[in-house]
Formats: C-alpha cells, sequence, structure tokens
C-alpha cells in the first residue's frame, strides 16, 4: 500500500479516536507523502460518515427506551 495512502488512513483513525497529536502528525505526513488537501478532508469525512453511523445505528437503544417508559395516558 502506499505510503500516502497510509497517511489518509492514519489521519482518519486519528479523527475518530480524537486524538489531537494523531491527528496534526499524520496530517503532515500525509502532506508531506503528497496527499492534497481534498484528500485530507475526504479522509476525515469518511471516518466522520463511519462515526456518526455508529451513533445512528445504536439510537434504536434509545428509542427502545424511550418506549419502555413512555406516560400512561390517564382519563
Amino acid at each position: 500500500m502506499p505510503e500516502k495512502t497510509k497517511q489518509l488512513i492514519a489521519v482518519a483513525v486519528a479523527h475518530v479516536t480524537q486524538c489531537p497529536y494523531c491527528i496534526q502528525g499524520h496530517t503532515r505526513l500525509a502532506r508531506r507523502k503528497g496527499a492534497d488537501p481534498q484528500e485530507i478532508m475526504e479522509a476525515i469525512w469518511v471516518a466522520a460518515e463511519m462515526r456518526a453511523g455508529g451513533a445512528c445505528a445504536h439510537s434504536t437503544l434509545a428509542l427502545h427506551a424511550m418506549e419502555e417508559t413512555e406516560p400512561h395516558a390517564h382519563p
């Protein structure tokens, strides 16, 4: 796998793990290996979509909990 691709993956993972030092370091390395700003932002957006996917998938837990604790209507 080309080093540029590895660094773009590392940029994405760094955003998912929310490590500021990793974000800075791997972004700089990605640029040095030839990644342009658009490619770096695309990697970040893919990471964001993957992270948000987990929140959407797990939202069913909240929906079920709300259904279980729904107040009963009183006449």
